[in-house]
């Protein structure tokens, strides 16, 4: 590795085991592989970090419904997210389980941190608590009551009473440290701009309460175990725990040199439902610790059916493998970062599905790599001509002077070539500075605004008129024109289709994977010495519907 190499670590949620994957997980795991591919193709060093969370109630009790002890439960279905993974070609670096002991020796490190600075006391708990969401509150949070049981704010069913000795975490003290945190936004992000603001309005209307970080053995066994000296009668809760993974899985407590060279993280990509737990607790933590706040905390939002938030409980669940066998990975892998707005809430259907096939992918991409590949065939027996200079053409105007004439008029296919390779060579600074704010579907508008464009020139230019009249240097720009926006392209879309990609890049003859080129130094100029090409099938045969 080189020593100056820009590090770029990133993070999903970890997964609670309780039941197996579908398209919310996949969604956030597919947006975090298409943030790392995006970083390594522009020489950066990534750590992407995925993983399963595995303690608590919920977790004790679907493992006894299914008969199985909590280990093996969790062992099947912390198999399922990394078989699906596979399934949707997420290139993770690192997948860490809440149940490995790199993690227990962290958290164990952190309560001996805390007890240390005295930021932990134990406190008998009198409130309401959400086994689905392992969440306690009191009735002052409460979303209302129905027959004497308080309702959850999260998820907003019925909460259970409860009465126990805990231990508790110093929060209340740190509201006013962590709003100016959030305000100034030099040591953390909060985005979109939306989430931010509802954690600053939280935080603003609410005096913050301490957190219960324990429960007792005997109401929950499955969970980390204190430290002996600390007790031997609690384990660690569930949200407590999980939390720490992002600094567990870079070596807190046992690699202080891992750590440096990692920490902070550079997002955290999380669904806006575990916005709280990471932007109030999380940071609070990390200040305890004396470790610097993540830099960018992303909340996403939720796919939808009739205006619902999907959910198994809901039997209205998309099964990501189900839809992967009808359509093809890239194709999943693409609808779900182009038809909605990253942050916001998107309506999946299968229709709308179709439809971005085959209008985006096999009408204006896939037909762009045929009909430029034809043509390459034909004229010139599949050999991509030389190109011109890097970033300039010097081909002969109409006649020498000609510029000096009054009577010129530009040469309209010199002009398009032209306005091709500047765009060309701005698309990486115009993709980097949106994919910087996980801004994908408009760094994908780009990307088809070179698409489009790249079309309209076939239809401006006329290669088939060219030929005819034998105008060969035109004709010779038109195609190297076209084969020089295809490697960009193939590029500029392998972090989001990476298989298609390296398809459309072998259909031009080049050898390796988008990602073996360099992907902001070596725009336009690619082709100056001819290449040879390899075309193929269609990457995107349409798909028919009845009428």
């Amino acid at each position: 590795m080189t020593k100056n190499l820009k590090k770029y670590y990133l993070t999903t949620p970890l997964y609670y085991v309780n039941s197996k994957p579908h398209i919310g997980h996949s969604y956030t795991e597919i947006a975090a592989d298409v943030l790392a591919r995006f970083h390594r193709l522009i020489g950066e060093d990534v750590l992407f970090l995925t993983g399963t969370d595995e303690h608590g109630q919920k977790i004790e009790r679907a493992a006894r419904d299914a008969g199985m002890t909590p280990q093996e439960f969790t062992d099947k279905v912390s198999l399922a997210f990394r078989d699906l993974w596979k399934v949707l070609n997420i290139k993770y670096d690192d997948f860490i389980r809440t149940t490995e002991p790199r993690h227990k020796k962290a958290v164990e490190m952190v309560w001996r941190k805390l007890v240390e600075k005295k930021l932990i006391y134990p406190h008998t708990y009198d409130g309401w608590y959400c086994t689905p969401d392992e969440y306690f509150f009191t009735e002052g949070f409460a979303d209302g009551f129905v027959e004497g049981k308080a309702i959850c704010p999260e998820c907003k069913r019925p909460a259970e009473k409860i009465r126990e000795d805990n231990y508790f975490f110093k929060l209340s003290e740190d509201r006013e440290w962590l709003i100016n945190e959030i305000r100034s936004g030099a040591n953390i992000k909060i985005l979109p701009e939306t989430r931010q603001n509802e954690v600053l309005g939280f935080l603003e209307n609410n005096e913050l309460q301490d957190l219960c970080i324990s429960r007792p053995k005997n109401r929950l066994a499955w969970g980390i175990p204190l430290p002996a000296e600390i007790s031997k009668d609690h384990v660690t809760y569930v949200w407590f725990d999980a939390l720490i993974n992002y600094i567990s899985a870079v070596g807190f407590g046992a690699d202080p040199k891992k750590l440096g060279k990692w920490w902070p993280a550079d997002v955290h990509i999380i669904g806006k439902d575990i916005l709280r737990h990471h932007a109030i607790y999380w940071t609070i933590l990390l200040k305890a610790l004396d470790l610097p706040l993540p830099k960018m905390i992303f909340a996403h939002g939720w796919w939808v059916q009739g205006g619902e938030k999907m959910s198994k409980s809901r039997g209205n669940v998309v099964d990501p493998v189900e839809i992967v066998k009808t359509y093809g990975v890239d194709a999943y892998r693409y609808f779900l970062l182009r038809e909605t707005p990253f942050g916001a809430d998107g309506t999946f259907s299968e229709e709308a599905l179709i439809l971005r096939f085959n209008t985006d992918l096999a009408n204006d991409l896939g037909n762009l790599l045929n009909r430029s590949l034809t043509m390459c065939e034909k004229y010139f027996e599949g050999e991509i001509p030389k190109g011109p200079p890097f970033g300039a053409f010097t081909y002969p105007m109409l006649h020498e002077g000609a510029e000096e004439d009054p009577r010129f008029t530009p040469n309209p296919i010199h002009s398009e070539a032209q306005g091709i390779c500047n765009d060309i060579n701005m698309l990486f600074a115009i993709i980097n500075e949106s994919i910087s704010r996980l801004a994908f579907t408009e760094a994908l508008r780009e990307i088809w605004n070179l698409v489009n464009r790249s079309n309209k020139f076939i239809e401006s230019s006329s290669p088939w008129i060219l030929a005819k009249q034998q105008r060969s240097e035109e004709l010779r720009l038109v195609i190297v024109t076209l084969c020089e926006a295809l490697k960009v392209l193939a590029q500029a879309v392998w972090p989001f289709m990476p298989e298609k990609a390296e398809a459309l890049w072998a259909q031009l003859g080049l050898k390796g994977k988008p990602c073996d080129v360099p992907f902001k130094d070596n725009m336009w100029g690619f082709f100056k010495d001819g290449g040879k090409i390899a075309k193929g099938a269609p990457l995107f045969p349409r798909i028919e519907t009845k009428k």
